[in-house]
This record gives C-alpha cells, structure tokens and sequence, in this order.
C-alpha cells in the first residue's frame, strides 16, 4: 500500500519560514519523481515544486527564490522548505509521487497571517 504522509504545516507570520516533509512508503521512492502542490478553497490545485529522480528541480514563478525542494533517498522523504511566506502562500498542501498520476498525500494546511 502506497502512503504519503506530509507534515510541518502551521500557522506562520507573513516573511517567516516553514518546512514540509512527506514520508513515502510503498514505492521505490528513489525512481520516482516527487512534486509538491497546493491548492485553496473553491481553486484548482496548482503546482508548487517537483524534483526528478535524477535531482533535477523545477519551481511556479510564484516561489521561485523562496521554496526549495529537496529529497533524501535513505529516508524516502521530500521536503519543501518554504522562505519569506506571503499570506497568499496560504493553503492545503499536497505532497505526490509521480504526479500528477500518481500518488498523493491527504494534505498540510499552511496558514501565513499578513
């Protein structure tokens, strides 16, 4: 059974950092391409990060230069340590594997008081 299980959201001042892990078990969680999303009330999901199996990372022009994706094989984890949080950061945060076919966390809540 696939599982992703994301962590690290909460409730942040505008300018603060946070940091989400999600820990996947179930997969070869090294062959596999991770990304995180994210998605508000009454929106589509959108796309926040994805890094390659390969490390090769890619951003929304809306966190480039404040999110950072990073993985660690031996832990099977992907992380997003978020910077310089922008009230219209906040949202329900989705970790996946594979996406956007593939698997999918339940979600964090990210709140970023202005």
């Amino acid at each position: 059974q696939v599982r992703l299980v994301e962590s690290g959201g909460g409730l942040v001042q505008a300018g603060g950092s946070l940091k989400l892990s999600c820990a996947v078990s179930g997969i070869i969680f090294y062959i596999n391409d991770m990304g995180w999303y994210r998605q508000i009330p009454g929106k589509e999901r959108e796309f926040v990060a994805t890094i390659t199996s390969s490390f090769t990372t890619d951003y929304a022009d809306s966190v480039k230069g404040r999110f950072t994706i990073s993985r660690d094989n031996a832990e099977n984890t992907v992380y997003l340590q978020m910077n310089s949080l922008k009230f219209e950061d906040t949202a329900v945060y989705y970790c996946a594997a594979r996406p956007p076919f593939g698997w999918w966390g339940q979600g964090t809540q990210v709140t970023v008081s202005s």
